[in-house]
């Protein structure tokens, strides 16, 4: 058994992800699915798809749920999942914390929590480096 995946974003950057992370590993190493969320849809027939989806990623290893923006609709649907199952939400998700995510198949809920975070993170850089000086305020 492995941990499922599910992305959960805004219009279809869900289902975009989910293919080019498909397109680029060649293999489905973990379960996944997508879920988009659009403005004019019913939260209460999205929340449903969402546990249907989660039921079947869930085969008593957990899901990490990967959704774009804290705090919004899909995001809120996604920790209101974590009230009902084993799962971890990870907010910010982008192609490189999939791919991370998607090379450690073996790996446990906690630990591949980490590693999508920490694939986020590290798939964030300034190209070129030479022009910009980052500044820490804010951090």
């Amino acid at each position: 058994m492995s941990v499922g995946l599910l992305v959960i974003t805004h219009e279809h950057l869900a289902e975009n992800l989910v293919a080019a992370a498909r397109e680029m590993l060649g293999s489905e190493r973990l379960r996944m699915e997508a879920l988009s969320v659009a403005h004019q849809d019913d939260m209460d027939t999205v929340q449903a798809r969402a546990r249907s989806c989660c039921r079947i990623l869930d085969q008593g290893d957990g899901v990490l749920v990967l959704t774009d923006v804290y705090g919004s609709t899909p995001s809120n649907i996604a920790c209101q999942l974590c009230k009902k199952l084993d799962s971890r939400v990870i907010a910010g998700v982008n192609l490189p914390m999939m791919i991370r995510v998607l090379n450690y198949p073996q790996l446990g809920l906690d630990e591949l929590a980490e590693k999508a975070l920490s694939g986020g993170r590290d798939g964030i850089m300034v190209c070129n480096a030479g022009a910009f000086v980052p500044t820490r305020q804010g951090v």
